[in-house]
């Protein structure tokens, strides 16, 4: 399995994104695809708009589709990676969230697959990192044996720590994502004894779990995320370890 041409689909059927989702039914078990694309859309998938399929034809002249499959057979490689299937779509360029804290770009990774949403807009460099972050979630969910549904909050900062971290390894600080930066290190050991470690056992199915992520309901702007990043690349510079020396080791290793 490999790079899903879903170029072929979106010619077909931009205008009608739920019909689009009915293809991915075999990959969300029991999953309506009307279900499937309201829980994309949610994630940084396009919503329909007039000349949207411009942007469809942007990413193939951007090549996006060879772009991510040579990304996929070079990290694969690297980190020994399952193979699965990848799944690309245009991103919502109207959202203001995907549009200021990831570059008009975003992905979901699953331990199975992984769907990117990414512009017309987005430069070669930006669709190798994305590719690199999500992929990276993909191999940590297969390498690091703990299912998904007992993930805690520290669980998840170390995965979206690891992520950005594998980015930074591979092509430096110029294309980690914005929000790295917008704490100092004084703020981030404030953030993880004030706010990440008092709830660090809070299950992924709790709506305070994803806000101290993402900083929602008031809480610090990409609070979990900015943690995470900052613990990681710590424990990688402190230990002297690369990427892939990580991708199994346990969360309390990490943190410790």
């Amino acid at each position: 399995m490999s790079i899903i041409r879903t170029d072929k689909w979106l010619e077909d059927l931009y205008e009608q994104p739920i019909k689009l989702c009915e293809k991915l039914m075999n990959y969300f078990e029991g999953a309506e695809a009307w279900e499937i694309y309201d829980y994309l859309t949610m994630h940084g998938m396009y919503r329909p708009f007039m000349n949207g399929t411009e942007e469809v034809r942007k990413l193939h002249n951007n090549k996006v589709w060879e772009i991510v499959q040579a990304e996929m057979q070079h990290l694969q490689k690297l980190w020994e990676g399952p193979n699965i299937p990848v799944f690309i779509f245009p991103s919502d360029i109207n959202n203001p969230k995907i549009k200021i804290d990831f570059n008009g770009k975003s992905g979901l990774a699953f331990k199975d697959k992984l769907i990117l949403f990414i512009s017309g807009d987005t430069l070669e460099k930006e669709i190798r990192s994305l590719f690199t972050h999500e992929y990276n979630h993909v191999c940590r969910l297969y390498r690091y044996k703990k299912s998904e549904e007992h993930y805690k909050l520290l669980d998840t900062i170390v995965l979206e720590g690891l992520a950005e971290n594998a980015v930074r390894e591979r092509f430096g600080e110029g294309f980690i994502a914005t929000w790295t930066s917008y704490y100092s290190v004084d703020e981030l050991e404030i953030l993880w004894k004030t706010l990440v470690q008092p709830n660090k056992d809070l299950l992924k199915t709790a709506h305070k779990h994803q806000a101290i992520l993402y900083g929602l309901d008031n809480y610090p702007r990409m609070a979990g995320y900015c943690v995470g990043y900052y613990l990681v690349k710590k424990f990688m510079e402190q230990n002297a370890l690369t990427l892939n020396d990580l991708l199994g080791t346990p969360t309390a290793k990490i943190l410790s």
